[in-house]
């Protein structure tokens, strides 16, 4: 082959690299839900908008609210935020006495087989059972609510970054949410409650505050005040807070989890909301627990909330404790980061699998479930029995409940101490593994051996089709590398072994999901001991500074596999070197102030775009003005009124009168007005509609010179939908284009006529040192810049240093 051939071959790669999507090359549309990688049809995704629009008809209804209606509006609020935290509490707490119940049962019916000598009728008895509950989660996933896979924490995080997916607070989604997530839970697959419990309190608090449904009846008219994404997003928000501080009873964790790693938008109101919704459901399950502690609630007599209150003897430390603590910080980073990174790749092959038909999902389900049960059934038998200790302070052995002392097939008087682990819920694992004074109850390689197999087991469980969450198994995993570092510094350091698997659980957490105050706070309410907290502070900050080195937190990475457009709190360095001007695209479709009823169910029927700008040319002023913006849903709104005019002439603030507010309240979910359901005759379509009262007058606009950085911060911090740009000279057309989420993502940047604008700038100052400056020629500026930039997901390879780099 020439070399001209080469080269020509080369740049193709080169401009393929550039222009096909970084993620997927067959799929250019955004997906909904969590399983999107896990082979789920996709849909367009939409974004929120938390801007008020100021016009006149918006300026009437607040002038005329009194100071009734403003105190309808605040209770109303509060009201809300009682009913969250009480139905999330209740669903919580139903969630894990259905667990421990469920998952009992099966337990104490395959112990008391494996007692009468029958092992391979308890084996199939264990198996079928764990395998059916996982089809009955998978099936009602898969058929009835797809949005309900996975923890949905990347959902409701990035619905709170203003990315609306439709159908992920769905009523489906709900009670598929609740019902696949204790079947899943009680099959033994190693996948957790905590995660969907933040996905179930979003969901409710959504359905409590999209202000009712005509289908069902239920139009109170107090309930209008939150037909707004504004309102809608900070109930959301409690709701969060509420999943995690029902999941582990830690209402101030719930709520800096909720600001740490959910909500990209902040303010002191909403702190104090937050927080009132989870002392709600901390004092309701309180109540909860004491009726339950008197043996009322089935199998276990503890509503399956047994893992507080773990460790709570008194901790005495040193310094010379510190390095130990140090080093188990350091590996919990770097296994965070290694298990983030399998995760990744396993739900991307289950994409490659289960994309071809919705029987796959399910028979994927199906063999991790097999699998699953062979590897649990079948590891205690390597473990050899241990005998009982003369001080145990239960029952040994364990036979018919949970305990730490499962018999398994051991003789009497004897233990087996790896399946008093897997023969659990994964709540009585996190119990042994954090109990105190059991520094010999465990084996050296019986928790190796845990350690390993939960490692694979909850990244081989988490993509399948069925509610999945991941802050248990990583406590599980993290607990039992924790206690086996323990296990090998035992005469070297004063700390007992439950007491590494805390901090164990704190580095992996640390290490996986990057966050540091909320999983504090939470670890401490999990553990009920103040005295862990400089411990746990300095092992959660080394475990998250040594994973940041290697890729992002796990949610984070699950969104960019989904398609999601979440904007981060940080530009990437290319974006000062742009200007909006230079990513805004086109064609800008305007609306006159007086506009034609024909060209606008035109212009609706052509066009995807939710917002207008609106020009006031002469006669209406004496030269081309931008009046402001007005969006799709005012004006199908304003067509499905029919309020035309014979003539092009304003009418001003008489129209209002014939609207109310809920003629342009955002609908409840999945009942969107669309273009096409508006029948008009043609003498309407002849007619006139005056725009100007139902315009936002004050949209939030830039000077196309501003950096495309400097525009993200104020698009992100404010909650944008659209951002209109206008020109610098007065004697242009008064507005450039509309900025919008799609064109602050990388892979819109990438194909975008900003290549060419960077291009042609001199960039060398501002590239990484990954190579010198004069390796790299001038036409590659652009490809290293963005790729380099992108380097914390994607690695680089690089294949000839003088000409191009391929992600790898």
């Amino acid at each position: 082959m020439s070399d001209n051939a080469l080269l020509n071959r080369d740049e193709s790669q080169d401009h393929e690299s550039l222009t096909v999507p970084l993620l997927y090359h067959r799929r250019s549309i955004n997906s909904t839900s969590q399983v999107a990688i896990v082979g789920a049809n996709v849909c367009p995704i939409e974004s929120l908008d938390y801007e008020i629009a100021e016009n006149d008809f918006f300026k009437q209804d607040w002038r005329t609210r009194g100071k009734v209606k403003i105190f309808q509006y605040i209770f109303m609020k509060w009201i809300l935020c009682f009913l969250i935290g009480a139905i999330v509490s209740l669903v919580g707490f139903c969630n894990n006495l259905a667990v421990e119940n469920t998952a009992g049962i099966k337990f104490v019916v395959t112990s008391n087989m494996m007692l009468a000598g029958r092992y391979w009728m308890a084996f199939l008895v264990f198996s079928a059972s764990n395998l059916v509950l996982t089809l009955f989660a998978a099936i009602i996933t898969a058929f009835i609510a797809p949005a309900a896979a996975g923890s949905g924490i990347p959902e409701v995080k990035a619905y709170l970054n203003g990315v609306d997916a439709p159908g992920i607070f769905s009523l489906r989604t709900l009670i598929v949410k609740i019902v696949g997530s204790i079947a899943a839970v009680s099959s033994s697959l190693l996948v957790g409650k905590a995660g969907p419990m933040v996905h179930t309190g979003a969901c409710i608090a959504a359905l409590l505050g999209q202000g009712g449904s005509r289908k069902y009846g239920l139009t109170w008219k107090w309930l209008r005040f939150f037909k707004n994404d504004r309102d809608r997003r900070d109930l959301v928000t409690c709701g969060s807070a509420a999943g995690i501080a029902a999941a582990f009873r830690a209402p101030v964790g719930g709520v800096l989890f909720a600001l740490e790693e959910m909500a990209s938008w902040w303010r002191s109101a909403l702190l104090w909301r937050a927080f009132f919704t989870t002392a709600i459901v901390a004092i309701i399950l309180r109540a909860l627990i004491d009726v339950c502690l008197s043996g009322k609630c089935g199998l276990f007599g503890k509503g399956g909330l047994i893992m507080f209150d773990a460790y709570s003897a008194n901790v005495s430390y040193h310094l010379a404790d510190v390095p130990a603590v140090l080093i188990l910080g350091v590996i919990g980073g770097i296994l965070g980061s290694f298990y983030n990174f399998l995760l990744d790749k396993v739900l991307r092959v289950y994409n490659l699998i289960n994309e071809k038909h919705t029987a796959y999902k399910i028979i994927l389900a199906c063999s991790i479930s097999i699998f699953t049960s062979c590897l649990l059934f079948g590891l205690p038998w390597l473990a050899t029995c241990q005998p009982c200790p003369s001080d145990a302070a239960e029952a040994c052995p364990t036979i018919g409940r949970s305990g730490n002392y499962k018999k398994f097939q051991c003789a009497p008087g004897h233990y087996n101490d790896l399946a008093s682990l897997i023969f659990n819920t994964n709540d009585d694992a996190i119990r042994n593994l954090f109990s105190k004074n059991t520094d010999s109850e465990f084996q050296h390689s019986t928790m190796l051996v845990f350690f390993v197999t939960c490692f694979i087991l909850s990244i081989l469980s988490y993509g399948i089709v069925a509610p999945a969450g991941l802050f248990v198994p990583v406590i599980v995993t993290g607990a039992s590398y924790g206690r086996f570092v323990g296990m090998l510094l035992g005469p070297h350091t004063n700390l007992n072994h439950g007491l590494y698997a805390v901090l164990g659980a704190a580095a992996f957490l640390g290490g996986s999901m990057r966050m540091t105050v909320s999983l504090c706070v939470i670890i401490l309410e999990l553990t009920n001991n103040l005295l862990l907290l400089p411990l746990i502070m300095l092992v959660l900050f080394v475990s998250k500074t040594v994973a940041d080195a290697f890729n992002g937190n796990i949610y984070d990475l699950i969104m960019k596999a989904k398609g999601f457009p979440y904007l981060e709190a940080h530009a990437e360095p290319y974006m000062r070197q742009l200007a909006v001007a230079d990513v805004v695209s086109g064609p800008l479709q305007l609306f006159q102030g007086i506009e034609k009823v024909s060209n606008i169910v035109h212009i609706l029927k052509t066009t995807t775009h939710h917002g207008f700008p609106v020009i006031d040319e002469p006669p209406h002023s004496e030269s081309p003005i931008l009046y402001g913006l007005i969006l799709r849903a005012h004006l199908i709104a304003l067509l499905k009124k029919r309020a035309f005019l014979s003539n092009p002439v304003r009418i001003g603030v008489e129209a209002l009168r014939h609207f109310s507010a809920d003629d342009f309240a955002k609908k409840g979910l999945g009942n969107v007005d669309k273009i096409e359901d508006i029948e008009l005759t043609e003498e309407e379509m002849e007619m006139f509609l005056d725009l100007h009262p139902f315009t936002n007058t004050s949209p939030y606009t830039v000077v196309e010179t501003m950096s495309l950085a400097k525009a993200l911060f104020l698009f992100r911090q404010v909650g944008l939908r659209h951002l209109l740009v206008i020109p610098k000279i007065a004697n242009r057309s008064p507005v450039v284009g509309i900025l919008t989420r799609h064109d602050f993502m990388p892979e819109h940047i990438l194909v975008s006529d900003a290549a060419q604008a960077l291009n042609s700038r001199e960039l060398t100052p501002l590239l990484p040192p990954l190579l010198p400056p004069h390796e790299i020629s001038k036409q590659n500026h652009l490809k290293y810049l963005l790729k380099a930039s992108l380097c914390r997901t994607f690695k680089l390879r690089f294949t000839d240093p003088n000409r191009q780099m391929e992600l790898i």
